[in-house]
């Protein structure tokens, strides 16, 4: 497949291309990447199919890093014994809409009955098209604590949690999630509650190096995100309530964080998908101490990626949920550069495949979406996608 006569957007250093043209092989890898008439040329040779870009903006494929594709709303509803098959059905709609809305990777952290890894089953196999899928499985949980009713996989002491993260990992996890603090999620709770020992940390910490892999964790204030960071978590979400002494900790450490800035500003589309009114109450009334800190990190220089904690294609706003996070990033001060970069190469950087994919290069992925207008202009440009490819082959177009 030859793209051609294309912007091609160089996120990582925030400009366009001198080159216009890709060519991508039957692997759907990215196998050439020049002038349109060099690749042109070529292409008498071969007759390959070629599609002209007429001058759009070509841009790697989204990254969404914080996906829930089995969460049931309200919270709940959700069905601990629900039958897999039902749980595969709602996963797959919700893995179809993203896709099509140009995310074409997701970094999953919880899904019901391990539906993740089952779904990236069913794409090497043929059966299933979605985006590339990194998935942690069942989350793991302290009995009471923020997990407690959504089906994770519950633990206690060390032990209890370095042998539910070793299952996790069995089934083929590609990183661990955990809960460290209380959430919004249920009338009562409170991100400002810690809830896991160093013991219990350090068992899962332990499971994932063992696997070479990292661990993810849900994360709602201060104390309990510099336990973290110093028992070895990579990866933090949320950061509800951060003051500046975590925030150069986090820098210092190199760590990476998912804002989630849509959990605390998007009353409109919780109460239309029934969020009960507790949930909604306790999402406003730290919402503007979720963007203070976000705000903080910006200024820590922590690395951002982009994750919405709701089925990342679902629409908020009129937009999908991954683009609306990415608006409210650059919104709370993110530069454009980084704000593009959240959602692609350093995204890729997070689940460890920044040498396949979040750029247009030579051996990467052939991952990449076409846009009417720049988005180094303005991040709200990913508004107009006019066509979606993932692996070499045409997901959506409307050229």
């Amino acid at each position: 497949m030859l793209l051609v006569n294309a912007k091609i957007v160089d996120v990582l250093n925030g400009e366009i291309s001198k080159f216009d043209a890709i060519r991508t092989n039957d692997q759907g890898e990215i196998v050439d990447v020049g002038a349109s008439t060099t690749l042109n040329r070529n292409l008498a040779k071969n007759q390959e199919p070629t599609i002209d870009l007429d001058g759009r903006y070509l841009f790697p494929g989204l990254i969404s890093c914080h996906t829930h594709l089995s969460v049931v709303f309200p919270f709940s509803l959700t069905d601990p014994n629900e039958d897999p098959a039902i749980t595969a059905f709602r996963a797959a709609e919700r893995a179809h809409d993203a896709l099509h809305a140009g995310i074409t990777t997701i970094r999953c952290v919880h899904e019901q009955n391990q539906v993740d890894l089952a779904l990236r089953r069913a794409a090497v196999a043929g059966w299933f098209n979605g985006p590339r899928i990194f998935g942690a499985g069942r989350a793991l949980s302290t009995p009471e604590g923020h997990g407690k009713g959504s089906a994770c996989s519950y633990a206690k002491d060390f032990d209890g949690f370095y042998q539910a993260a070793i299952n996790e990992l069995e089934a083929g996890a590609d990183h661990l999630k955990i809960f460290i603090t209380g959430g919004l999620a249920r009338a009562g709770e409170s991100p400002e509650d810690p809830e896991m020992t160093d013991d219990e940390i350090a068992g899962a910490v332990k499971a994932a190096q063992e696997h070479d892999t990292y661990v993810v964790a849900h994360a709602g204030e201060s104390t309990a995100i510099q336990q973290a960071l110093r028992l070895g978590v990579r990866s933090f979400e949320h950061g509800y309530v951060m003051d500046q002494q975590t925030v150069d900790a986090m820098a210092a450490k190199d760590v990476f964080y998912s804002p989630t800035l849509c959990v605390t500003r998007s009353e409109s589309w919780m109460r239309e998908k029934g969020f009960e009114e507790s949930s909604i109450q306790n999402c406003l009334a730290v919402s503007d101490r979720h963007l203070a800190s976000v705000k903080l990190a910006i200024k820590a220089g922590i690395k951002m990626t982009n994750g919405t904690d709701y089925p990342p294609g679902d629409l908020v706003d009129g937009v999908p949920a991954a683009l609306h996070e990415l608006f409210l990033m650059h919104e709370a001060g993110l530069s454009t550069v980084k704000t593009l970069q959240s959602i692609t190469s350093t995204a890729a950087s997070l689940i460890r495949q920044e040498n396949k994919l979040g750029q247009i290069k030579t051996g990467f992925y052939g991952d990449v979406i076409a846009l009417r207008n720049n988005p180094l202009d303005d991040p709200q440009n990913l508004r107009n996608i006019d066509l979606v490819m993932q692996n070499g082959q045409i997901v959506e177009s409307r050229l």
